[in-house]
């Protein structure tokens, strides 16, 4: 009898961008795994039939992307202490008794591109509050920054991220933004949109040119379209600017690890991402 290849794959909506499938299916290629990495698009209502469904098809473990950081949560048998205190989920690993393990390597991705980009943000001011933003604003509080502005559409959002954050990490300023005008942009050094706001073409310029100074950073966490409107202004502006290539590369590299419970190989995953890139 002929064992079923493992699959491990991407869960969320919309995911038809995604480039997280080249970058695994590369890495275990080059390390000769038995394995493949798709994508499991899926609405609200499917995905606990998903989750049932997970030993019968050999799904030994998948990323979570939007809207299923948080959502993922409540059915894990386990979480690492990261989750605990960031409380979101992107990385899920299903062990031999079907139970699943929850870890967070956004946060680490982060932390890792950032340091790639040579940058050591002090004031900081983020658009959106969902699982994304959460790892992020976890990443930047490890990493000391002085003070950090929140804005989300969903106000309950923001408050409750500020809540959490203030209670762990009492040496930080934070403030909740009523509008993005409010987030002083001026005053800052780095702006990140953590918002899914850029990935559709219909959608609009999250920032007004005249809150940008030559001294901010802007980064967005959306990496397809690789320039954002918001990144666009940034580049016409002649400021420093990134897009969230990078932190998929590396949340991707640490995700492997847990996968395959062997180092990611990082050259092989950026070069089928650029890749990958050249073809979307």
């Amino acid at each position: 009898m002929t064992l079923k290849p493992k699959l491990y794959g991407l869960v969320g909506s919309p995911i038809q961008h995604s480039l997280s499938p080249c970058m695994h299916n590369a890495a275990f290629s080059a390390l000769k795994i038995k394995a493949k990495y798709k994508l499991f698009e899926l609405k609200p209502d499917q995905l606990e039939a998903f989750l049932h469904s997970l030993k019968k098809d050999n799904i030994r473990g998948f990323n979570v992307t939007y809207p299923y950081k948080e959502e993922i949560i409540k059915f894990l048998g386990s979480k690492s202490l990261p989750v605990k205190e960031i409380g979101a989920v992107n990385t899920v690993v299903v062990d031999n008794f079907g139970k699943l393990k929850g870890f967070n390597t956004d946060y680490l991705g982060f932390i890792a591109h950032l340091k790639e980009l040579k940058l050591k943000p002090k004031n900081v001011a983020l658009i959106g509050a969902g699982g994304a933003a959460k790892a992020v604003c976890f990443a930047l509080a490890k990493m000391k920054i002085a003070q950090l502005g929140i804005y989300d559409i969903d106000k309950f959002k923001s408050l409750s991220l500020f809540k959490k954050l203030n209670s762990s990490f009492p040496k930080i300023k934070f403030d909740v933004a009523c509008r993005i005008e409010d987030l002083e942009i001026k005053n800052k050094d780095l702006l990140i949109n953590a918002s899914p706001v850029g990935m559709r073409p219909g959608d609009s310029c999250l920032i007004n040119a005249n809150d940008l100074h030559e001294n901010l950073f802007v980064y967005d966490l959306i990496y397809n379209p690789p320039e954002t409107k918001l990144l666009l202004l940034a580049k016409d502006h002649n400021l420093n600017f990134s897009n969230g290539l990078g932190m998929l590369l590396y949340q991707g590299v640490f995700a492997f690890k847990h996968f395959s419970g062997r180092p990611g190989p990082v050259k092989i995953m950026q070069e089928a991402l650029l890749k990958g890139v050249m073809r979307k």
